[in-house]
């Protein structure tokens, strides 16, 4: 079963300085109905205004990927880590049993434009982490790159979840297919552009809820960008 939710029916919040599309209930969002979808907690697609972003916080217990679209996110946290986060990067921070970290954009007369991801882990209390790896477009384009798995094999950041994100980047004839087990959860963000979904057409900014499917069909893309979730049921 596939369930479209149209980029629309998101939560939205304008602090001025940030502007967030919410994918599952977050901060002042509220929406019984969609409070995640497996261990999948948090989609939000943040968009910073320049010399501005999020003060020192918090988090614990979950792992926290971001995915830049555009800008450069300025990282740094209580473990030492101070980074800047390019587009093509796959930043993972495991919160653990505690971590304080910001994050602002830098950049002069530029928004950054990023995804903000939470997945729960599957084990508690352990030592906070991080990690970043670089993912060209050329491992993305025509078909699912694995960015994010248990393993953190190849390209991929390592996560403590039960969970793997693949990315990839599709137009024109370009397809791809994947092997589902039915018995989880997968979640389809559609980024950008234009892009098929088991027969199903996504506009950006869409997600395709799916359950008791074996396999995942891409086509039809437009300039899209896309990631999908293997998630716990």
């Amino acid at each position: 079963m596939l369930t479209l939710r149209a980029s629309g029916d998101r939560g939205f919040a304008d602090h001025g300085w940030l502007k967030s599309f919410h994918s599952f209930s977050f901060a002042g969002y509220h929406d019984p109905a969609h409070m995640g979808w497996g261990n999948l907690r948090v989609i939000n697609e943040d968009r910073i205004a320049p010399g501005t972003g999020f003060g020192t916080h918090g988090h614990r217990d979950m792992e926290i990927i971001s995915y830049v679209l555009s800008g450069n996110l300025a990282h740094k946290d209580s473990m030492g880590n101070v980074k800047g986060i390019p587009p093509g990067d796959v930043q993972r921070m495991s919160a653990g049993k505690g971590v304080m970290h910001s994050e602002f954009n830098h950049a002069e007369g530029a928004q950054t434009h990023f995804l903000q991801i939470w997945i729960e882990p599957n084990v508690s209390g352990i030592e906070p982490s991080y990690e970043q790896k670089t993912v060209p477009a050329s491992a993305k384009r025509g078909q699912l790159q694995l960015v994010a798995s248990p393993q953190g094999e190849g390209l991929a950041v390592r996560i403590s979840a039960d969970a793997a994100l693949y990315a990839g980047l599709f137009d024109g004839a370009e397809s791809a297919t994947l092997a589902l087990n039915p018995a989880r959860k997968a979640y389809v963000h559609l980024i950008q552009g234009q892009l098929r979904v088991n027969g199903v057409a996504l506009q950006g900014g869409d997600a395709a809820l799916i359950q008791g499917e074996s396999l995942l069909n891409l086509d039809q893309g437009h300039n899209a960008e896309v990631l999908l979730f293997e998630l716990s049921a």
